[in-house]
């Protein structure tokens, strides 16, 4: 008879059976062994018996491949738990209060109906507090201190602790959400609203664990290269496990695993629960998380459960909890911390060493287990899995801390799905906060209407305990803090180079620009602070010349011998390397532009970066970082390059950009233009470097868009106003003369667009007799929020005309306004054209063909636009209409 215990032979191959086996009497003995253990002690003795020995073979040195889960219980066993360092009745009250005041200032708030959240602090408390008390360090030292990305849903309990600080007053509390006359507090983490405070934007899901990662490689990128040793800041970033989710989120573990960057932690809040109900309500997301983390390379600390349970995992001989912990899916496990202790002995502690176990535990501690004792609310706990993440060495840490949503708020929101949208507590409640909270807080302070904020004194024991240790670790956090820091502006060599024009030799704009910024690097004040960072494309924009001279960033160097080595623009990387060629991931180049363009705050040290893109895939694909970038307040160049519907057209549908432009136009910080020639280019990217990195630096960020035809690229023309005009967003490039003479209409066009637009001058003059001056509009958007800044000071009695008024008003004739983009991009400045105005672009889908195919497929080739031009004048009476027939017949199909 077959042994029931014994596993079936297995006819499958192994990838072992390509290795000789050289022993085979000693393999048989080892399977022997294991066969004999499952047969008397059972296959969980067996499996225990093997993780022993992996986990022994591991530290003897002995390379095997990592397990990826483990049992659902803590990593660090209670006995192996360090000593805490603080105070615990002091931070346990100092705790209480940051609860009662977030508490308080989300239910003042709802009561005007402004909303606010409340469960997510309440669920993490002392994963913050822990960490603000014993391992978060401030800029009071090296100026960069840690970086922290804090759970966006959890500031209120930032703003509470803030509020013991002194660093805000009742009145901001109370002016949560409140934010149009200037004084109250973001609902968010929001740079751009709170500046003093708050580093990183954090509530668009997803953004922030992805940011904090590239974050941690921007501060080694720093360190490698010589700018600032960044080797004491620690990048902590706070999530969800619902976050986990969003594709960013763990988008880039394997990045931060792989360049070894021990300066980072994930903190991942594990309260089961998403904004409707559990995450993974059938299976287990913390053991979902272990294992995509260990699979990509990370430490794992799993604290699950609370010192209640260290007595009861030591009497579990059999096993039998550890299976049942492990069986147990979320949505139950959510159920048990609501129910009460019948229901947890009749559903949990079920058959009979469970039932054994349960029978010497009173009702108030069974509920206990499941309702408080939770790793996550224990700073023992806390701290110990904190110090083994800043212990770690050679790879990124995460902590997976399990919590209770809603925890301490009583049992109307603990556990419940749909607690993320209770926003408010009754007098009631709060009476039982209080008392749960044990804070010295009357019953009278408590009979009106509007529950206070408490604070225990300036001079109290909470608070100088409070500041001491922030003291002790250099200062308050969260904090932002700049430093003036102006750059020295570069010479005047590389820009004069593009504004004398190229001669006869054609060249792209986007070739112009990367030599620009090649020449700019070259400078001694300024070019180390130069970041060029690109997806993977170096080679379609023309930087190959920066790997051999820049170098490419690498954290381990160049271990091998480039398969390029004999050649003059050999692939070459480098610890100190300055390009960024960042892989297929635009996601992750902006997350790295992002780091770099905020580095004069978070490091005090300015950067300059360049990030060159396919256009198509820049704001299209990342629009929800460039507005993160703005909130940021992040300064430096995005490059669109291959711009445009109908310079790329061999490559089709999905690579066709014709309305970058009008994504960008939605960005208050971003400052777009779309310049024509290589001079354009120069005068724009200098005065960018006065904007962002003068005496007196805007939190803007510049967005070009460069195109990969090449072109003659003609010198600057003279004249005071062509470079107010190129960075107001006009200016007349070519006039047609006579002056005075027959029908005229002006040609408006930016980019490529400009060669069809003059094409077209010329075409008008020679078959048609109609002058057409034409005008080079480096800036649609610009020029339509100069209009809207005019509008708004009209209403206010001040008298301003609009740029684009007042240049067009020297001109007679209808305006015709052309692009490589949409018809909307041109048309954002229609309504300030005071007289007829049409346009042509470039809507809809874009295709392959020929670029003289599809422009006339569009109808934004000279043709087209010299029919367009005649239609127009027809229509004024300026022409004949039978103009228009005959332009038709002579060209052949238009649009």
């Amino acid at each position: 008879m077959s042994d029931p215990n014994r596993p079936a032979e297995s006819s499958s191959t192994s990838e072992l059976d390509q290795i000789p086996d050289r022993d085979t009497e000693e393999t048989r003995e080892w399977q022997a062994s294991l066969d004999a253990v499952i047969r008397h002690a059972g296959p969980e003795r067996a499996a225990y018996l093997l993780r022993r020995v992996h986990e022994y073979a591991t530290r003897s040195g002995v390379a095997l491949p990592g397990l990826l889960s483990s049992d659902y219980i803590n990593t660090i066993p209670a006995a192996a738990q360090p000593a805490y360092p603080g105070d615990l009745a002091l931070e346990s009250r100092i705790t209480a209060l940051n609860r009662w005041n977030a508490a308080a200032m989300v239910t003042r708030g709802s009561r005007l109906g402004l909303g606010g959240h409340i469960s997510t602090y309440a669920s993490a408390a002392w994963l913050y507090e822990t960490g603000f008390h014993h391992f978060f360090r401030g800029k009071d030292g090296d100026g960069s201190g840690d970086q922290l990305y804090l759970q966006g849903h959890a500031s209120p309990g930032i703003y509470a602790r803030a509020f013991l600080e002194g660093r805000l007053r009742e009145e901001q509390l109370d002016g949560f959400r409140r934010e149009a006359d200037g004084h109250g507090l973001p609902s968010y983490p929001h740079p751009r609203r709170l500046p003093w405070l708050w580093e990183f934007p954090t509530v668009s899901m997803g953004l922030g664990p992805l940011s904090a990662i590239y974050q941690a490689r921007f501060n080694r990128y720093l360190h490698n290269r010589g700018i600032k040793d960044t080797s004491g800041s620690r990048v902590w970033a706070f999530l969800g496990d619902g976050e986990v989710d969003e594709p960013e989120s763990t988008a880039a573990l394997e990045l931060a695993a792989r360049e070894g960057l021990d300066n980072l932690t994930f903190v991942v809040n594990c309260n089961l629960q998403r904004l409707d109900g559990p995450v993974r309500s059938n299976s287990k997301i913390v053991q979902e998380l272990e294992a995509r983390f260990r699979g990509a390379g990370w430490h794992v600390v799993k604290t699950l459960w609370g010192e209640a349970w260290d007595p009861l995992l030591l009497r579990d001989a059999d096993g039998s909890l550890v299976r049942r912990l492990g069986e147990i899916p979320d949505a139950q496990l959510q159920t048990y911390a609501a129910r009460d202790a019948g229901y947890i002995r009749r559903h949990f502690f079920t058959g009979d060493a469970l039932s054994r176990m349960a029978a010497d535990l009173s009702d108030a501690q069974l509920t206990d287990l499941f309702e408080n004792s939770r790793g996550g609310h224990e700073p023992l706990k806390v701290h110990a899995a904190y110090r083994a993440a800043v212990e770690h060495r050679g790879g990124p840490t995460v902590v997976l801390a399990q919590t209770v949503k809603g925890h301490t708020l009583g049992a109307d929101f603990e556990s419940r799905n749909a607690n993320h949208q209770m926003k408010k507590l009754t007098m009631s409640q709060f009476r039982q906060l209080r008392d749960a909270l044990e804070l010295p807080i009357p019953d009278s302070a408590l009979s009106g209407d509007q529950v206070p904020f408490w604070h225990p004194g300036e001079d109290s024991e909470e608070v100088r305990y409070l500041r001491d240790r922030r003291a002790a670790l250099s200062g308050v956090v969260p904090v932002r803090r700049v430093v003036a820091k102006p750059l020295k502006q570069p010479p005047s060599g590389p820009f004069e180079a593009l504004r004398k024009g190229f001669g006869k030799q054609e060249v792209a704009t986007t070739m112009a620009l990367v030599r620009l910024v090649r020449d700019l690097m070259r400078d001694e004040e300024t070019g180390r602070r130069w970041v060029p960072i690109v997806p993977d494309e170096a080679r379609t924009f023309g930087m190959e010349s920066l790997f051999p001279t820049a170098g490419i960033y690498s954290p381990l160097g160049q271990n091998y011998e480039p398969v390029d080595a004999d050649q003059l623009l050999h692939y070459k990387e480098a610890r100190d390397g300055q390009l960024i060629d960042e892989g297929i991931t635009e996601a992750g180049s902006l997350a790295e532009f992002t780091a770099a363009a905020t580095s004069y705050a978070t490091h005090g040290e300015p950067m300059i970066p360049f990030y060159i893109f396919y256009a198509m895939f820049g704001f299209q694909r990342t629009g929800d970082q460039f507005w993160a970038l703005a909130d940021q307040l992040g300064r430096g160049f995005v490059v669109g390059a291959t711009a445009g519907r109908t310079t790329m057209t061999g490559e089709g549908l999905q690579h066709a950009d014709g309305h970058s432009h009008l994504l960008a136009s939605t960005n208050p910080a971003a400052v777009s233009y779309d310049p024509a020639f290589a001079y354009e280019i120069a005068v724009i990217v200098r005065e960018g470097l006065r904007r962002m990195y003068g005496d007196q630096p805007e939190d803007v960020f510049y967005y070009l868009t460069v195109y990969n035809e090449p072109k003659r690229q003609p010198p600057m023309p003279t004249g005071a106003s062509v470079e107010e005009g190129i960075l107001r967003g006009m200016y007349l490039f070519r006039r047609a003369e006579p002056h005075d003479a027959g029908p005229r209409i002006q040609l408006l066009a930016s980019g490529t667009a400009i060669h069809w637009a003059l094409r077209a001058q010329e075409l008008l003059l020679s078959q048609w007799g109609v002058h057409a001056d034409v005008w080079s509009v480096t800036s649609w958007t610009e020029l339509r929020r100069d209009a809207l800044n005019a509008d708004s000071a009209r209403l206010r009695r001040e008298t301003r005309v609009p740029y684009m008024t007042e240049a067009l008003s020297r001109t007679r004739g209808p305006v015709l306004a052309v692009s490589d983009w949409m018809r909307q991009v041109p048309d954002q400045i229609s309504q300030w054209v005071e007289r007829d105005y049409s346009s042509l672009g470039t809507d809809g889908f874009g295709l392959s063909d020929t670029r003289d195919a599809v422009r006339r497929y569009f109808g934004v080739d000279a043709e087209s636009i010299v029919v367009a031009a005649l239609d127009q004048l027809a229509r004024t009476g300026a022409v004949d209409p039978d103009t228009v027939v005959r332009a038709r017949d002579r060209y052949g199909r238009q649009g």
